[in-house]
């Protein structure tokens, strides 16, 4: 019996992918070379964006199509799917399965640089945009030994990149000690020997601290790149997102990072079209990105997630608003 996984989202999802494999493999399946070959499909979802979903309901037809030439493939439905959508996908997969019961394994995974290590999973920040409380559920972080032993065995392994995972890093609190804090986990990551490299993501302005800067600056082993949401430009929609910084904040610490890591790159995430976002508050974000001068920014169009706080604002940005708002802010990244 012959399984695939397809992954969608971001790199959070891709580690899940890795333990679900694992999980599979204790139960004696292989992996297939393809969709084609496989006996079972796990689609891994993200209900963080609605393209996301949408991609699920196109896998729906295609499985249809292979079933008709494989009687026994078997579909699962897994990762953060929202209560609304598991009613609606129960007809097109045979099982949905909560990521739960994959979690705990060690990651089975495929040759190359990167190995994808959560340090945390769930987040207790309720931005009011955002599912991940509601499909990941609050904070909970991992043992800093454990994570330090996934990390030297892939290194063993002839991994050449650590990326250590959270949806807020900068939250993290080792379960076994809690004077270690994310600062001092990444500094002990650093401290492991040979000749690799570290990136991490994501944090949060809000407690994005000094000790933290001065251990990226001072590891040769950190990667200066470092993605840092804003989200918007302004301060009363970064209220209405339940984001707990100011505009005025956010550039005091990229100040404070520009100054002790002169050679940073800074990536960021805005989402345009925010309910109640006015023209003159997302040009607020514009004047950002003119100052701050960003070297990536991950733009999204704003969504209506069921289960959320701002699922219940009005949503009075059009679509083409939006689009427009997107471009602008992408221009001005290649400008």
């Amino acid at each position: 019996m012959r399984y695939f996984i397809i992954t969608y989202g971001c790199q959070m999802n891709k580690a899940d992918s890795e333990r679900i494999a694992t999980a599979l493999e204790k139960k004696g399946y292989k992996p297939a070379l393809n969709i084609n070959k496989a006996d079972l499909v796990v689609a891994n979802m993200c209900s963080i964006r609605q393209p996301a979903v949408d991609r699920i309901y196109g896998l729906i037809t295609k499985f249809q199509e292979l079933k008709k030439k494989n009687k026994k493939l078997k579909t699962i439905l897994t990762g953060c799917v929202l209560k609304g959508d598991k009613r609606k996908f129960r007809k097109g997969f045979d099982l949905i399965v909560p990521k739960e019961n994959y979690l705990n394994n060690p990651p089975k995974r495929q040759k190359g640089n990167i190995a994808h290590v959560p340090i945390s999973n769930g987040c207790n920040n309720h931005c009011t945009y955002c599912v991940v409380p509601f499909t990941r559920g609050p904070l909970v972080c991992y043992s800093h030994k454990e994570i330090l032993k996934e990390a030297k065995q892939a290194l063993k392994k002839g991994f050449r990149e650590i990326w250590l995972l959270g949806q807020n890093v900068n939250d993290y609190t080792s379960p076994s000690d809690s004077s270690v804090d994310f600062a001092k986990l990444l500094e002990r990551v650093s401290k492991i020997p040979g000749n690799f490299s570290i990136r991490f993501i994501s944090p949060n302005p809000k407690n994005f601290s000094d000790e933290l800067i001065d251990v990226i600056a001072n590891s040769p082993k950190i990667v200066k790149y470092l993605n840092i949401p804003v989200q918007s430009g302004d301060n009363k929609i970064l209220k209405a997102m339940n984001r707990p910084y100011t505009i005025e904040r956010y550039k005091e610490l990229v100040k404070k990072i520009k100054k002790k890591i002169p050679n940073v790159n800074l990536s960021t995430d805005v989402i345009v079209g925010f309910p109640g976002e006015t023209k003159k508050q997302f040009e607020n974000t514009v004047k950002l990105f003119k100052e701050i001068k960003f070297n990536i920014a991950y733009i999204s169009k704003y969504s209506p997630r069921p289960g959320t706080a701002a699922f219940k604002m009005k949503n009075n940005v059009p679509w083409e608003e939006k689009k427009r708002r997107e471009r602008c802010l992408k221009k001005l990244l290649q400008s």
